[in-house]
């Protein structure tokens, strides 16, 4: 699978793409990323990748020559997804990880700055995401959570697949508690269950922890999997 991130700041990605698995799945090739920076594609002396706002306003807007034109000198897969980094997208979900990750060829993500990207970059974008209700400095903080997210889905990434399915929000619920050596620590103790031997009885201990947890704590998600269950 292909990723085009569109950055003013690339080595930002220098570190997180050599580390882990997302290091392991590059080295194997499971997934290229390729950076390109649209100061590469302005025509000024100034190399200028913003500009006041027209109307007045607090802060620059990046301009919209060089992330097209840095868009348009990517190669076209099939499949292929352009995606704009913003807080007013769609939040980032494990069914959209999912859907990128089973549906696409190619991802192409621009990272905004400034106060964002002027409104006719929109006309290259057929998705907008946010990483959540906030604002912060640079789109390519969310970007990297969009590159983790779905490279680790990608066949090959996880060494053990049933790992993936056995993790939170796959089912619309929380993950279990999860336990290590040792059996005792400072007066806490592993569950008998998890000792018992008993797998049927070790699953059914762990949906119902699913379940409570994700009634306690995330009681959206809780609604959502209930009204789910009764259909």
């Amino acid at each position: 699978m292909r990723f085009d991130i569109i950055t003013l700041f690339p080595d930002f990605f220098a570190s997180p793409l050599q580390s882990g698995l997302l290091g392991k799945a590059l080295a194997k090739q499971i997934a290229d990323v390729h950076l390109t920076n649209p100061r590469d594609f302005t025509t000024d002396k100034h190399r200028r990748v913003d500009d006041e706002p027209y109307g007045g306003g607090v802060g620059m807007l990046m301009k919209p020559e060089p992330i097209f034109a840095a868009v348009e000198s990517l190669p076209v897969l099939p499949r292929r997804e352009v995606i704009l980094m913003t807080p007013q997208g769609k939040t980032m979900s494990q069914p959209m990880f999912q859907e990128f990750a089973g549906s696409y060829d190619q991802l192409v993500v621009i990272c905004g700055h400034y106060e964002g990207v002027d409104e006719r970059v929109l006309h290259l974008v057929t998705r907008e995401v946010s990483l959540g209700d906030f604002v912060l400095t640079c789109g390519e903080i969310p970007a990297l959570t969009l590159l983790n997210g779905v490279i680790r889905l990608l066949p090959g990434t996880v060494g053990k697949v049933e790992s993936l399915k056995a993790e939170s929000f796959e089912a619309g619920l929380l993950d279990y508690p999860q336990y290590t050596r040792p059996l005792q620590f400072r007066g806490w103790q592993v569950p008998e269950v998890l000792r018992s031997g008993n797998h049927a009885e070790i699953d059914r201990w762990r949906k119902q922890q699913q379940i409570q947890r994700t009634r306690d704590r995330r009681p959206d998600l809780y609604e959502t999997w209930l009204n789910q269950a009764k259909d």
